[in-house]
């Protein structure tokens, strides 16, 4: 008997969810200072709904996990993105090298 592509899929999510849960108890989101992303110097695009799916480097305290984001905006050197564990939404400004395009 074989598994359904939809619940892996689920179990995937639930998965990276727990990783992402289990790396917030390590500290807070680290995100980028006012300072580094220059916003005086820099323009900032904001994006409209629905934002583009992006694989993303974030890290809480001193651990670092890669998580399934969405891009809600950018500069030309950071991005802001969002993504979620369970109930929690989450939000940070990391080095636009950090993320990637998705499929999703």
């Amino acid at each position: 008997m074989g598994s359904s592509k939809r619940l892996a899929a689920h179990y995937d999510m639930r998965a990276q969810h727990q990783e992402i849960l289990r790396a917030a108890r390590s500290g807070p989101l680290q995100s980028l200072t006012d300072r580094e992303l220059a916003l005086r110097e820099h323009p900032i695009t904001i994006y409209p709904q629905p934002y583009r799916a992006v694989r993303a480097w974030v890290r809480f305290g001193s651990t670092a996990i890669s998580v399934d984001a969405k891009l809600a905006r950018s500069t030309p050197l950071a991005a802001g993105i969002e993504f979620r564990a369970e109930e929690q939404t989450f939000r940070c400004w990391v080095w636009g090298n950090a993320v990637q395009p998705t499929d999703k």
